[in-house]
This record gives structure tokens, sequence and C-alpha cells, in this order.
């Protein structure tokens, strides 16, 4: 049994680390409010842009679609965009996208597929370093970045645009985390080389629509922005998800640790109140002896 030093210790100890998880919930929480709206600002112009460039994909003949969208016609080489946090303490956060990131590159392992991968932040390159460390050719380090916008995206598509101009991949999947609620964030797949086309793209409806230029000079110019928007809207619902894992972890912290001081608190008591007992049963015996 612990001795009543011990103990006043550990709650000591308990209470410190208390302060410090409740301070990272109030902190999370002001960021994510922030954070939540960004990533919900971002969402109607990327979907909207999806829209677009869906429609005029729709209008486009095989022969003259940009590589973007039609592909190279291989499907051998996968490039799988991890991006995920730089910092722990969020609890299943980094996880699930580094899960979600395995099990696809699982199912294109067991289909004959090569895998590689290109990595966000620090969490995701080593969660994926054991298993796929020999398959991560590419790494962006967003450590110095306090937050990560519009300009890492920028770059990140820029290397990717690169790379498949060189031929290292045909095909490029992004995975994140998509924010839905400080207690739920939902780890995504998208593919986003080639443009994956929806079964049903149209804006304006049966419209007749006539473009200047061509459709397939716009799409020249649209398709890279829009690899560029889907980027930047997956690190901005990775901050927000982040934030919000982050807020729940240390607030289920918190009421971990009182649970803990409190159960800590009535060992304390108990020891202390037997010591007591023990002292006066003591002096007790010895009044008697005399």
């Amino acid at each position: 049994m612990a001795s009543l030093k011990e103990l006043k210790g550990r709650i000591g100890s308990v209470k410190s680390t208390q302060k410090i998880t409740k301070a990272k919930q109030m902190v999370a929480a002001a960021k994510l409010r922030k954070a939540q709206a960004a990533a919900e600002a971002a969402r109607p112009y990327s979907e909207r842009l999806e829209a677009v460039v869906a429609s005029l994909a729709s209008q486009v003949s095989g022969d003259g679609a940009p590589p973007l969208l039609a592909g190279n016609g291989k499907n051998q080489v996968h490039l799988l965009l991890v991006a995920a946090a730089d910092r722990g303490l969020a609890g299943p956060f980094n996880a699930n996208i580094v899960k979600a990131a395995r099990e696809q590159a699982r199912s294109l392992l067991d289909a004959g597929k090569t895998v590689k991968f290109m990595v966000v932040g620090r969490k995701a390159r080593s969660g994926l370093l054991r298993l796929h460390g020999d398959a991560i050719v590419e790494y962006y380090d967003t450590t110095p970045v306090k937050t990560p916008g519009f300009h890492e995206a920028k770059e990140i598509a820029a290397r990717l645009l690169a790379m498949y101009e060189a031929g290292d991949f045909d095909v490029a999947t992004l995975v994140y985390s998509k924010f839905r609620s400080p207690l739920v964030q939902e780890p995504t797949v998208q593919q986003i080389i080639p443009v994956a086309m929806p079964e049903t793209a149209a804006v304006g409806g049966d419209a007749a629509v006539e473009y200047e230029p061509d459709e397939e000079e716009i799409l020249e110019q649209l398709l890279p922005r829009n690899i560029t928007i889907q980027i930047f809207k997956a690190l901005l619902e990775n901050v927000a998800g982040e934030q919000g894992a982050s807020m729940t972890a240390m607030d289920n912290a918190t009421r971990n640790a009182g649970d803990l001081i409190q159960k800590l608190t009535i060992q304390y008591n108990r020891s202390r109140q037997a010591a007591i007992t023990t002292e006066l049963v003591e002096i007790i015996s010895g009044a008697e002896a005399l």
C-alpha cells in the first residue's frame, strides 16, 4: 500500500496534469471555431468547382480530353497523397487517417498495383514509415507553418502535377479527414488524378451552353486549379478535425484526471484515518499498561 506521502504526491501530480489538459482543451476550442468556419466556407467553392469541371468534362470527347481528365491510359502505379497533422494529443485523429491509407494501399497491392506515398505532416510520415517506408517518395513538412493554407496547397499541387507529367504515377488519390463535428472526423479517400467523374454531372441542366474558348482549353486551365482547391480543402478539413479531436481528447483527459483525483483523495483519507486510528490504539494500549 502506498504511503501517505506517496499518495499526496500522486494527487499533486494529477492535479498539475489536469491543469495542462484543461488549458489545452480551451486553446483547442478557441482554435476550432476559426478552423471550422474556414473549412465550412471552403466547401461550397470546392463542390461548385467540381460540378463545373464535371459539366465541362461531360461535353469533351475522349480524344480531346486533357490528361488530367482522361488519364494516361495506364492504371498500374498509384500515388496516395496522405495528409495528417504534425502534432499528437488529438485522440485517434491521425491514426484513423493512416489506417485509411493503409487499407487503400493494401487493396491496391492485393490487386497487383504499385503503391507510392506522398505524405503531408509528421504524423502521416511516422504512421506509414514502419510498413511503407520504402514507398514514401515525397514528404512535405508543415511544421514551420502555423496553419497550412492555400500557399502550401499550391506547392503540394505543383509538385504532384510535376510528378504526373514526369510519369511517376498513373493515378493519384487524396487521403484526409473530413470534419463533421468535434466528436466525428471522417477519414476520406478521394481520387484527384485523373479527376473522378460523378455519375450525374451537369451544371445548368439540359440547357445548351456554348463556351468561349472551347471546353478543352478551359479544362486545361481549370483542372490544375481544381486539384489545388481539393488539396486546400483537405488541409482545412484536417485543421478543423485536428482541433475538434484535440478538444474532445483533452476534455476526456480532464474528466479522467478528476475521477483519478477523487479516487486518490478517498484512498488518502482512508489511509490517513487508518494511521490516526492505529496511533490512538497504541496510545490507549500504552496508557492501560501503565
